[in-house]
Protein backbone atom coordinates (compact mmCIF):
# COMPACT_ATOMS: atom_id res chain seq x y z
CA UNK A 1 0.00 0.00 0.00
CA UNK A 2 1.29 3.47 -0.74
CA UNK A 3 -0.01 6.28 1.50
CA UNK A 4 0.61 9.75 1.26
CA UNK A 5 -0.26 11.98 4.71
CA UNK A 6 -0.75 15.37 4.92
CA UNK A 7 1.78 16.01 1.65
CA UNK A 8 2.60 19.45 0.75
CA UNK A 9 5.15 20.94 -1.47
CA UNK A 10 6.49 25.18 -1.58
CA UNK A 11 8.24 26.78 -4.11
CA UNK A 12 8.90 30.09 -2.45
CA UNK A 13 5.20 31.91 -2.18
CA UNK A 14 4.05 29.28 -4.20
CA UNK A 15 2.07 25.81 -2.75
CA UNK A 16 1.92 23.55 -5.59
CA UNK A 17 0.18 20.91 -2.99
CA UNK A 18 -1.89 21.46 -0.43
CA UNK A 19 -2.02 18.68 2.75
CA UNK A 20 -2.75 16.00 0.27
CA UNK A 21 -3.92 12.48 1.84
CA UNK A 22 -4.54 9.24 -0.32
CA UNK A 23 -3.98 5.75 -0.23
CA UNK A 24 -3.31 3.74 -2.82
CA UNK A 25 -4.10 -0.53 -2.83
CA UNK A 26 -1.29 -2.57 -3.98
CA UNK A 27 -2.46 -3.67 -7.03
CA UNK A 28 -4.74 -0.64 -8.31
CA UNK A 29 -4.21 1.14 -11.28
CA UNK A 30 -4.69 4.63 -10.24
CA UNK A 31 -5.36 8.01 -12.56
CA UNK A 32 -3.95 11.60 -11.36
CA UNK A 33 -5.60 13.29 -13.79
CA UNK A 34 -6.22 17.51 -13.26
CA UNK A 35 -4.92 20.62 -15.19
CA UNK A 36 -1.44 21.56 -15.90
CA UNK A 37 0.07 22.90 -12.84
CA UNK A 38 -2.80 21.47 -10.40
CA UNK A 39 0.38 19.09 -8.78
CA UNK A 40 0.00 15.59 -10.84
CA UNK A 41 3.03 15.16 -11.94
CA UNK A 42 4.53 16.54 -8.25
CA UNK A 43 3.03 14.09 -6.48
CA UNK A 44 4.10 10.56 -9.02
CA UNK A 45 8.02 11.93 -8.48
CA UNK A 46 7.49 12.02 -4.86
CA UNK A 47 7.43 8.12 -4.93
CA UNK A 48 10.86 7.39 -6.03
CA UNK A 49 12.30 11.15 -4.53
CA UNK A 50 13.04 12.87 -7.60
CA UNK A 51 11.00 15.03 -5.23
CA UNK A 52 10.57 16.07 -1.29
CA UNK A 53 7.87 16.56 0.59
CA UNK A 54 8.23 20.15 2.08
CA UNK A 55 5.86 18.94 5.31
CA UNK A 56 4.43 15.29 5.58
CA UNK A 57 5.03 12.19 4.79
CA UNK A 58 4.66 9.16 1.94
CA UNK A 59 4.90 5.20 3.31
CA UNK A 60 4.94 2.31 1.39
CA UNK A 61 3.95 -1.13 3.08
CA UNK A 62 4.21 1.11 6.18
CA UNK A 63 7.61 2.63 6.10
CA UNK A 64 8.12 6.30 5.43
CA UNK A 65 9.61 6.63 1.91
CA UNK A 66 12.39 9.04 2.93
CA UNK A 67 13.37 6.00 5.06
CA UNK A 68 14.23 3.92 2.01
CA UNK A 69 17.91 3.30 0.47
CA UNK A 70 17.12 6.12 -2.25
CA UNK A 71 18.94 3.35 -5.22
CA UNK A 72 17.01 0.42 -3.79
CA UNK A 73 14.02 2.63 -3.92
CA UNK A 74 14.43 3.99 -7.74
CA UNK A 75 15.45 0.00 -8.43
CA UNK A 76 11.73 -1.26 -7.21
CA UNK A 77 10.06 1.59 -9.35
CA UNK A 78 9.40 1.36 -12.60
CA UNK A 79 9.08 4.72 -14.43
CA UNK A 80 7.80 5.45 -18.25
CA UNK A 81 7.72 9.17 -19.52
CA UNK A 82 6.30 11.08 -22.13
CA UNK A 83 9.78 11.90 -23.38
CA UNK A 84 10.52 8.18 -23.74
CA UNK A 85 14.35 8.63 -23.27
CA UNK A 86 15.71 5.67 -24.74
CA UNK A 87 19.45 5.97 -24.78
CA UNK A 88 19.84 6.56 -28.30
CA UNK A 89 23.54 4.74 -28.96
CA UNK A 90 22.49 1.51 -27.28
CA UNK A 91 20.41 -1.11 -29.04
CA UNK A 92 16.72 -2.05 -27.47
CA UNK A 93 17.71 -4.85 -26.09
CA UNK A 94 20.71 -2.79 -24.22
CA UNK A 95 18.02 -0.51 -23.25
CA UNK A 96 16.15 -3.07 -21.67
CA UNK A 97 18.91 -4.49 -20.04
CA UNK A 98 19.96 -1.76 -17.82
CA UNK A 99 17.88 -2.16 -14.62
CA UNK A 100 18.32 -6.30 -14.57
CA UNK A 101 22.17 -5.60 -15.22
CA UNK A 102 21.87 -3.27 -12.02
CA UNK A 103 19.99 -5.64 -10.14
CA UNK A 104 22.55 -8.51 -10.62
CA UNK A 105 20.96 -10.53 -13.37
CA UNK A 106 22.65 -12.73 -15.47
CA UNK A 107 23.10 -12.37 -19.34
CA UNK A 108 20.75 -15.73 -20.26
CA UNK A 109 18.03 -14.22 -17.79
CA UNK A 110 18.12 -10.99 -19.74
CA UNK A 111 17.75 -12.68 -22.53
CA UNK A 112 14.96 -14.53 -21.63
CA UNK A 113 13.18 -11.74 -20.06
CA UNK A 114 13.85 -9.39 -22.76
CA UNK A 115 12.66 -11.67 -25.76
CA UNK A 116 9.42 -12.55 -23.26
CA UNK A 117 8.08 -9.44 -22.98
CA UNK A 118 9.22 -8.07 -26.33
CA UNK A 119 6.69 -10.43 -27.95
CA UNK A 120 4.33 -9.62 -25.28
CA UNK A 121 3.95 -5.88 -26.70
CA UNK A 122 4.38 -7.38 -30.75
CA UNK A 123 8.12 -6.46 -30.91
CA UNK A 124 9.37 -9.46 -31.81
CA UNK A 125 12.89 -9.97 -30.29
CA UNK A 126 14.69 -11.44 -33.62
CA UNK A 127 13.21 -8.55 -35.53
CA UNK A 128 13.70 -5.88 -32.58
CA UNK A 129 16.19 -6.40 -30.64
CA UNK A 130 19.37 -5.08 -32.57
CA UNK A 131 17.97 -2.11 -33.59
CA UNK A 132 18.47 1.09 -32.43
CA UNK A 133 16.20 3.93 -31.05
CA UNK A 134 16.44 5.65 -33.92
CA UNK A 135 14.78 3.16 -36.52
CA UNK A 136 11.82 3.31 -34.36
CA UNK A 137 8.43 4.77 -34.71
CA UNK A 138 7.52 6.67 -31.98
CA UNK A 139 4.87 4.01 -30.42
CA UNK A 140 7.68 1.53 -30.97
CA UNK A 141 9.77 3.43 -28.90
CA UNK A 142 7.18 3.42 -26.06
CA UNK A 143 6.90 0.02 -26.42
CA UNK A 144 10.32 -0.75 -25.90
CA UNK A 145 10.45 2.02 -22.54
CA UNK A 146 7.46 0.33 -21.41
CA UNK A 147 9.52 -2.91 -20.88
CA UNK A 148 12.56 -1.42 -19.83
CA UNK A 149 10.20 0.08 -16.84
CA UNK A 150 8.55 -3.51 -16.20
CA UNK A 151 11.59 -5.77 -16.62
CA UNK A 152 12.88 -5.63 -13.66
CA UNK A 153 9.48 -6.59 -11.48
CA UNK A 154 9.30 -3.16 -10.23
CA UNK A 155 6.45 -3.13 -7.05
CA UNK A 156 5.10 -0.22 -8.18
CA UNK A 157 4.94 1.48 -12.10
CA UNK A 158 4.82 5.13 -12.45
CA UNK A 159 3.93 6.39 -15.77
CA UNK A 160 4.01 10.38 -16.60
CA UNK A 161 2.00 11.21 -19.35
CA UNK A 162 2.93 8.00 -21.81
CA UNK A 163 0.82 8.27 -24.59
CA UNK A 164 0.12 12.03 -25.27
CA UNK A 165 3.37 12.63 -27.74
CA UNK A 166 1.63 9.90 -29.88
CA UNK A 167 -1.04 9.68 -32.43
CA UNK A 168 -4.21 8.55 -31.69
CA UNK A 169 -3.70 5.16 -33.23
CA UNK A 170 -0.56 4.35 -31.23
CA UNK A 171 -2.03 5.97 -28.26
CA UNK A 172 -5.55 4.14 -28.24
CA UNK A 173 -3.09 0.54 -28.76
CA UNK A 174 -1.35 1.49 -26.44
CA UNK A 175 -3.73 1.97 -23.43
CA UNK A 176 -5.63 -1.64 -24.44
CA UNK A 177 -2.05 -2.29 -23.82
CA UNK A 178 -0.67 -1.10 -20.65
CA UNK A 179 -4.35 -2.02 -19.06
CA UNK A 180 -3.96 -6.00 -20.13
CA UNK A 181 -0.17 -6.20 -18.81
CA UNK A 182 -1.47 -4.40 -15.62
CA UNK A 183 -3.94 -7.54 -15.03
CA UNK A 184 -1.68 -9.96 -16.29
CA UNK A 185 1.49 -8.44 -14.02
CA UNK A 186 -0.40 -7.14 -11.25
CA UNK A 187 1.63 -4.34 -10.61
CA UNK A 188 0.61 -0.90 -8.38
CA UNK A 189 0.40 1.76 -11.24
CA UNK A 190 0.06 5.35 -11.32
CA UNK A 191 -0.35 7.11 -14.13
CA UNK A 192 -0.85 11.09 -14.72
CA UNK A 193 -2.90 12.15 -17.52
CA UNK A 194 -4.56 15.58 -18.64
CA UNK A 195 -7.15 13.50 -20.62
CA UNK A 196 -10.21 12.42 -18.87
CA UNK A 197 -11.26 9.18 -21.77
CA UNK A 198 -7.99 8.29 -21.04
CA UNK A 199 -8.59 8.29 -17.03
CA UNK A 200 -12.05 6.63 -17.60
CA UNK A 201 -10.46 4.03 -19.70
CA UNK A 202 -7.59 3.09 -17.39
CA UNK A 203 -7.96 3.78 -13.83
CA UNK A 204 -8.98 1.57 -10.80
CA UNK A 205 -10.17 4.86 -9.09
CA UNK A 206 -9.20 8.61 -10.15
CA UNK A 207 -8.01 11.31 -7.94
CA UNK A 208 -8.92 14.23 -9.30
CA UNK A 209 -6.52 17.41 -8.32
CA UNK A 210 -6.80 21.23 -9.18
CA UNK A 211 -4.33 23.53 -7.39
CA UNK A 212 -2.52 21.24 -5.55
CA UNK A 213 -5.32 19.28 -3.47
CA UNK A 214 -7.33 15.93 -4.43
CA UNK A 215 -11.25 17.09 -5.34
CA UNK A 216 -12.22 13.63 -5.49
CA UNK A 217 -10.53 10.51 -5.24
CA UNK A 218 -13.21 7.53 -6.78
CA UNK A 219 -14.43 4.66 -9.24
CA UNK A 220 -15.05 6.48 -12.79
CA UNK A 221 -18.40 5.62 -11.85
CA UNK A 222 -18.88 6.90 -9.23
CA UNK A 223 -16.96 10.55 -10.36
CA UNK A 224 -19.34 10.53 -13.39
CA UNK A 225 -22.71 9.83 -11.24
CA UNK A 226 -21.62 11.32 -8.16
CA UNK A 227 -18.74 14.19 -9.10
CA UNK A 228 -17.77 16.01 -5.84
CA UNK A 229 -17.36 19.26 -6.75
CA UNK A 230 -18.51 21.55 -9.57
CA UNK A 231 -15.13 21.32 -11.13
CA UNK A 232 -15.09 17.72 -11.03
CA UNK A 233 -18.52 17.74 -13.33
CA UNK A 234 -16.93 20.30 -15.49
CA UNK A 235 -13.52 18.08 -16.36
CA UNK A 236 -15.65 15.18 -17.24
CA UNK A 237 -18.51 16.62 -18.60
CA UNK A 238 -17.36 15.97 -21.91
CA UNK A 239 -15.98 12.19 -20.87
CA UNK A 240 -17.38 9.20 -23.15
CA UNK A 241 -17.43 6.30 -20.91
CA UNK A 242 -18.30 3.36 -21.66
Amino acid sequence: MIKYEGVALSYQDKNVLKGVDLEIQSGEFIVLVGPSGSGKTTLLKMLNRLLEPSDGNIYREGKRIKDFDERALRLSTGYVLQQIALFPNLTVAENIALIPKMKGWTAEAIRLRTEELLARVGLPAEVYATRMPSELSGGEQQRVGIVRAMIGEPEVLLMDEPFSALDAISRKQLQILIKELHQEFGMTTIFVTHDTDEALLLGDRIAVLEAGQIRQFATPKVILEEPATDFVADLFGGAAYA
